[in-house]
Formats: structure tokens, C-alpha cells, sequence
């Protein structure tokens, strides 16, 4: 009842005509910054940051958080019907733009609205109920788990590579190595930056996936000498009963996926999206779909995103500590009204805490009204012929490079890892494996590097803590129950092949043989 009551006192305060107004001008703001390939919230934020020093800390802050989750929205849209992602849609380009290539695209974006929707409000649930409490959950995650969470992030190479598995894993430390380009955090060294003073701070993420994914597909479509449109087939919004049958469990589960990541500082909407297609293309019924167009590769992804934005905020008010880079624009628009996040937050600025959380549902109204009903008019622009607009989409990608340096080095680094990704469509190679080790690699290397410096250089300490022993054990079971599923996989064949090739056995009964083992 507490809780009711508090979201009724911050609903009194989001309903009001300007932080309405506030809202609408950041969700609308969010939707656009999403749509541009390239351009991110958090240039956004960092552009508009100086407005709040006009503008009541609530009204600032309700702005502000409704760019960056009204971010999420748009930016499946540029996703599925061009393949050019932001760092938190870079999973949407899997199945999605598959639905595209079938003439689905008008599904596809609206099973992302809605899956958006879904995991908007778990999220703003786990807010209101559970931020005291989660936050203290997640207080206690150390180095060593921290490191042992990463680790866990990358079992889900075997779930996101859409080839073999070898091929996904080498991938996967392709993106590790480059992740370690740039400046030692520790030591302050540059390494592997070739004396270029452009990578000493890292391969910038919007680059590797504009590159390798946007700029790879352009350059292919027009290999192919084909006279093709983004968007094919009429366009159909709302789905089947049974399509929305396996969009509303998908979505749930990204959503409970991306509430929990989202708590962790570190974690975030580009982790959230590849734990919630890993975890779709395990448990649900229709897996085998996954990574061929299936509605699940989009709702999970939408989901997960959308709650780890949201949830996001958990760490950053309960705790004061910033789980990525936006949040900590959000920590700066903080200090600027004189406000410090914290355990103390909500009993010194209720109105401000539940105000905001209250707004983050007003938002997510506003922005499913406002994407689903745009869906029709967006697919009327991709309409054009490919060879007239493939200018356009390049131009967008070089503005949004651009803007986040205002550096010129950044678009030849794209343009580079355009080439670098073409030829890895051309030999077959999948490109989610490599933002996946891209992501988690310098993530794994810190928090190792700090467990160690902080254990005297002991490894026993990611089994004496509770929750990194779990974790690492977790990961020990999987890794023997996936030996043994390829071993017995591998006896069942070698047996097969012994009893086709017998002459003793007539055709008929070795093919039932070969089919039986074949099902098992």
C-alpha cells in the first residue's frame, strides 16, 4: 500500500501540464536520436545538458531520462530495415532484418513497439517496488563477480552465432582484441594503436557497428547488382493471434532478463539484448526459428533493451554510482541542480524520485502511440529505390560518426570496418559474435585485473566469494553438459555410418537406423 500511495504522490507530479510537456519533448527528442544511424542519446544529452540550468530539476530530469529511453524505441527502427544498429539494437539486426528480406517489416517494428511497451513497464514495476532493495543487491557485486558475470556473458557466443560454432568463437576474440585497443586503464600505456593518436581511445563501438554491420550490408546489396528496396511486401502491422501468442512470453522474458542486468553497474541495454536472445534461443518453443526471422528475435531484444534503460536508474538513485556512460550525463544533471544521488535520495526528494518514475510510464504511453501509428508513413520513406537512397543512409551514418567525436578519423575507422565486415559476409563469418567480445572484453580484463590486484594476486578468491563461485559453477556445468551432448552427438553419427555401411543390414532398416539416430 506504501507503494501504491508513493506512486500516486509521483503520478500528481508527472501529470502536471509542463513535466507533460517536458516529457513529450524528451520521448519525441529520443525516437528521432534514435532513428539516425549513428547518432546516440548520448550526444544528445550531452548537447542539451546545459538547458537544464533554465528548466525546474524535475521538468530537467524527466527530459532528460525520456531521450534516453525514447532512444530505445527508434533505435530498432533503423535495425530492422536497413541493418544499421545503435550499440543497443545491434541483436535487432539478426532476426529483424530477416523479416525485412520477407516482406515483414511492418510486423517486425510493431512486435518492437509493443515489446518495448512490455519491458518499459516491468521495468517501472521493479523500479517502484524493489529499487531500495536492489540496489543493495547490487552494492554487493564485486570485482570478482563482476569478472565472473562477464564470463558468463560469453556462453552466450553459442547462442547468438547464426554459423558454427568455431566460427563464433573466433569471431568473438576478434572483438576481444580489438576491445583491448586504446589506453591501459592501469598502467596508462597506449597499446596496439599502431603510434595513431585516433586509437588511443579505443575503437569507438558506434564505428564497429556501423561498419559491420550497416556499411558491410549497403556494400553487398549493391554487389549484388540487384534493383531492391529496404522494404518489401505491403506493409502489416498488427499481427495473428498466434504471432502475438509468441510475442507476449518472448517479451516478458526479456524484460525479466533486462530488469536484472540493468540493476548491475556495468551492465546495461548492450549486454541485456544478447542475455535475452541467448536465453530465447534456449527455452523458447519455437528456437529453432531463431536466427532465420522469428518474431522472438525481435520482442526479447525490444524487451530487454527497453528494461535495462529503465532499470538503469536503480543504481544511479539508490546508490549514486552510474552504470554507463548516460547515466553518468544523468549523475552530471544531477549535481547541477544541487542534488546527490543516493540511499538517501528518496527520503530527502521524494517527489523528485517518484516524479520521475511516475513520468517514465507517461512516456511509455506516449511513446507506443506515437511510434506504432508512425510505422506506415517510416516504411513509405524506405519505399524509395535502394540505389537512390543508399546516399542518404551512408550521409546519416557519417553525420551520426561524426557527431559523437567531431572527428573525421571516426568516419575512415567506419569506412574501414564496413570492408573489414563486408569480407566477413563473404566468407560466411557472423558479425554479432565479434560486438559481443567487442563489449564484454574490456569488461572482463579491468575487473580481472582489479580481483587480482586486490587478492594479492590470489585466484581462490572467485571461489571463496558466494556469488562468483556460482557463477563460475554455472558455467562449469555448462561447458561439461555441452562436451558431452557433442560427444554422444559425435557416437550417434560414427554409429549411423557402421550400420550404413554394412552389408549385412538391408536399405531399408539402415535408413531407419540413420533417420532414428538423426532425431535423437
Amino acid at each position: 500500500m506504501e507503494t501504491l500511495h508513493n506512486l500516486a504522490f509521483g503520478f500528481e507530479h508527472a501529470l502536471t501540464l509542463h513535466n507533460l510537456l517536458y516529457c513529450a519533448i524528451g520521448c519525441s527528442v529520443g525516437t528521432l536520436v534514435g532513428l539516425l544511424p549513428g547518432l546516440g542519446p548520448l550526444a544528445t544529452i550531452s548537447l542539451l545538458l546545459p538547458l537544464t540550468y533554465s528548466i525546474s530539476t524535475t521538468g530537467a530530469l524527466i527530459m532528460l531520462a525520456g531521450i534516453y529511453y525514447g532512444a530505445q524505441y527508434g533505435d530498432s527502427v533503423s535495425a530492422i530495415t536497413m541493418k544499421m544498429p545503435h550499440a543497443t539494437s545491434i541483436v535487432a539486426c539478426i532476426d529483424g532484418y530477416q523479416m525485412t528480406l520477407k516482406g515483414k517489416t511492418g510486423l517486425a517494428l510493431f512486435t518492437a513497439g509493443v515489446s518495448s511497451f512490455i519491458g518499459g513497464t516491468v521495468a517501472i514495476v521493479v523500479l517502484a517496488w524493489l529499487a531500495p532493495t536492489l540496489g543493495e543487491v547490487a552494492f554487493k557485486f564485486g570485482p570478482a563477480d563482476y569478472c565472473a558475470l562477464m564470463m558468463f556473458g560469453f556462453l552466450c557466443v553459442s547462442f547468438v552465432t547464426t554459423g558454427s560454432l568455431l566460427n563464433g568463437f573466433a569471431m568473438c576474440m576478434i572483438g576481444v582484441l580489438m576491445g583491448m585497443v586504446g589506453t591501459d586503464v592501469n598502467s596508462g600505456m597506449a597499446r596496439y594503436t599502431f603510434d595513431l593518436p585516433n586509437l588511443t581511445d579505443g575503437v569507438s563501438l558506434v564505428s564497429l557497428a556501423l561498419g559491420c554491420f550497416g556499411i558491410a550490408e549497403i556494400t553487398k546489396n549493391l554487389d549484388s547488382h540487384e534493383q531492391r528496396s529496404p522494404f518489401n511486401g505491403t506493409i502489416k502491422l498488427m499481427p495473428t493471434w498466434p504471432e502475438f501468442k509468441r510475442i507476449f512470453p518472448s517479451a516478458l522474458r526479456g524484460s525479466a532478463v533486462g530488469s536484472f542486468i540493468g540493476i548491475l553497474p556495468g551492465g546495461g541495454a548492450a549486454i541485456a539484448q544478447f542475455a535475452a536472445y541467448a536465453f530465447d534461443k534456449k527455452v523458447s518453443k519455437f528456437k529453432d526459428e531463431i536466427g532465420t526471422g522469428a518474431i522472438e528475435g525481435v520482442a526479447g531484444q525490444a524487451a530487454a533493451d527497453e528494461a535495462a534503460a529503465r532499470t538503469s536508474f536503480i543504481p544511479l538513485m539508490s546508490i549514486g554510482i552510474p552504470e554507463n556512460a548516460v547515466t553518468a550525463l544523468m549523475l552530471g544533471a544531477f549535481i547541477i541542480k544541487g542534488i546527490q544521488p543516493g540511499p538517501n535520495m528518496i527520503a530527502s526528494h521524494p517527489e523528485l524520485f517518484w516524479g520521475l518514475v511516475a513520468s517514465m510510464w507517461v512516456g511509455n504511453v506516449f511513446l507506443l502511440v506515437l511510434n506504432v501509428p508512425l510505422v506506415r508513413y517510416l516504411l513509405s520513406i524506405f519505399k524509395i529505390p535502394y540505389n537512390v537512397l543508399f546516399p542518404a543512409i551512408l550521409f546519416f551514418c557519417c553525420i551520426g560518426t561524426y557527431s559523437i567525436n567531431n572527428n573525421l578519423d571516426d568516419i575512415y575507422t567506419t569506412a574501414i570496418f564496413g570492408l573489414i565486415g563486408y569480407i566477413f559476409m563473404r566468407f560466411g563469418l557472423d558479425a554479432a559474435p565479434l560486438m559481443l567480445g567487442f563489449i564484454l572484453g574490456p569488461m572482463l580484463e579491468e575487473n580481472f585485473r582489479r580481483t587480482l590486484l586486490l587478492s594479492r594476486g590470489s585466484f581462490g578468491i572467485f571461489v571463496e566469494r558466494p556469488i562468483s563461485g556460482t557463477l563460475l559453477g554455472l558455467i562449469a556445468l555448462f561447458i561439461i553438459w555441452q562436451v558431452v551432448a557433442f560427444a554422444r552427438k559425435a557416437r550417434a553419427k560414427k554409429r549411423d555410418a557402421a550400420v550404413t555401411a554394412s552389408p549385412l543390414v538391408p536399405a531399408a532398416l539402415a535408413d531407419q537406423v540413420s533417420q532414428s539416430g538423426s532425431a535423437q
